[in-house]
């Protein structure tokens, strides 16, 4: 059964992820606030180190390579990314074939393709500056502060969303169907990277997490 999105006056408890879903950016604009979990156990196959974006021949899944945690139950925050693999030239060159057909791409072009010249050490910190330049160009203005401990159980004041939103889960909400460059071909694709929102509806974005 579809989870419906909360109420906005609650407070939203969000993971570190990497281009998170449509899903996870509707809940931070909803909230009243959110606190990030930097603290929980790094967990594999999740979105905190991948994305999934809709190119040509349909979803493509996008990996950040990490290093292997230094103790059994590494830390968000302490997750540092691996330098092999040339992963950022292929993640660009991917982000490139799939949405520089799209409406919007080359208006946002410039703000992305630094993340994929500059070197990063901490999976977190550079998720955290991709979010924080999607929230400044779509206009989500929700305070946004960090854990400084890990708690489990938090009151129903809050909205924990930690491990709500997973790709081997159902979406927390159905995504509102938005033009996809290539939904013709493919169908439309829900709950994509927020990048392909991004790119396909522009300053419209924000119209859709509502």
């Amino acid at each position: 059964m579809m989870l419906q999105m909360q109420e906005q006056s609650r407070i939203a408890l969000l993971s570190s992820l990497y281009l998170a879903p449509v899903a996870y950016y509707a809940a931070l604009y909803r909230a009243e606030s959110a606190i990030l979990e930097v603290n929980d156990h790094y967990q594999k196959q999740s979105y905190r180190n991948r994305c999934h974006i809709g190119g040509a021949n349909g979803m493509l899944s996008l990996s950040i390579p990490v290093e292997k945690p230094t103790t059994a139950k590494g830390r968000m925050k302490d997750i540092r990314i691996a330098d092999h693999g040339n992963w950022k030239h292929l993640h660009w060159n991917a982000i490139v074939s799939a949405y520089n057909s799209t409406p919007y791409f080359q208006y946002y072009e410039d703000d992305f393709r630094p993340f994929y010249l500059k070197r990063f050490d901490f999976l977190h910190d550079f998720n955290e500056e991709l979010r924080q330049l999607i929230c400044r160009l779509i206009g989500i203005e929700t305070a946004v502060s960090y854990t400084q401990e890990y708690t489990g159980n938090y009151s129903p004041d809050y909205h924990d969303l930690r491990e709500a939103i997973h790709p081997k889960k159902e979406a927390i909400e159905a995504t509102p169907r938005y033009y996809q460059v290539f939904a013709e071909k493919n169908g439309f694709i829900p709950n994509l990277s927020i990048i392909d929102l991004l790119f396909n509806m522009g300053n419209e974005s924000i119209l859709f997490l509502g």
